[in-house]
Order: C-alpha cells, then structure tokens, then sequence
C-alpha cells in the first residue's frame, strides 16, 4: 500500500517560491481546502493573523496526475547544498541529437532565469565538453536541474 504524500519546500517567501515553481513546472496555485471558496477564506474561518498569510503556499498538477508541492515559511536561511532537488526532463533523453538537446535545456533554463533562476554551472557529459544538464538554483537559491 503506498502512501500519500507531497514535497515541501522551506523558503522565506513561500508565495515568490510557489510562483516560480508554477512557471518551471506548468503547475498551478492549488485549490483551497474542501469547503472553501478561497485559500482567503479558509484563512479567516480559521482566525490566522494577516501577518501569517504567507506561511505557507501549495502548487498543483493542473491536470491532477502529478503530486502536489507545498512550501513553507521558515525563518532560517537556507544554510547548504540541496539533498534532494528536482531534475527537469526536457531534453527528451539521449537518444535526441545533441543540437536538438542541448537547444531545449537551454530555451528552458532561459525562460526559468527570466523567472528569477540563476545559472549555477553548465554540467558537461563525462570527459567531454558536449552539454550534459544545466544547474540552476530558485529565486531562493534552492538547487535544481534542466536535463
């Protein structure tokens, strides 16, 4: 039997993060709980400060298949290399010529930097010089991947 579960970003801005995410992974703001018209509206019935309003954030698959991203606000900064990261998969392998590889990562990576990423480091293939995947780090600094 498997279990539930979604990813959980911590990050100082949830909102800004959550946005970002949107934009790398085509998801969207995700629903507000069952019951509710608005994440707003869950918020007040619940009596959470305004000042708290951006604790937190959920981003979802629009067509409801892939899991759901949650991020949450912490006060600490963001102190070491990522563990965990995501890998996004747009080249379409390496059975794609390389030209046509190389031109989806970066068509990608520029997109997601006019969105607020940085270009960490481009990863050559083993022993050569030929692309492999391009590094790149959130508007937070939260590593990730285009391959």
């Amino acid at each position: 039997m498997t279990t539930n579960w979604t990813l959980t970003i911590d990050c100082a801005d949830p909102a800004l993060v959550a946005r970002f995410w949107c934009t790398a992974l085509g998801y969207i703001e995700a629903d507000p709980p069952q019951g509710w018209d608005t994440w707003e509206d869950w918020l007040i019935d619940l009596n959470v400060p305004k000042e708290d309003w951006n604790g937190g954030a959920s981003i979802s698959d629009p067509n409801g298949v892939l899991p759901n991203i949650s991020f949450l606000k912490v006060p600490e900064p963001r102190t070491a290399k990522n563990r965990l990261h995501l890998d996004l998969q747009v080249a379409g392998g390496r059975a794609v010529p390389q030209h046509l590889r190389e031109q989806r990562i970066r068509t990608t990576a520029a997109t997601l930097i006019a969105a607020g990423a940085t270009l960490f480091q481009e990863v050559p293939m083993d022993n050569s010089t030929t692309l492999d995947h391009l590094w790149l780090k959130d508007p937070e600094g939260n590593d990730f991947c285009v391959v």
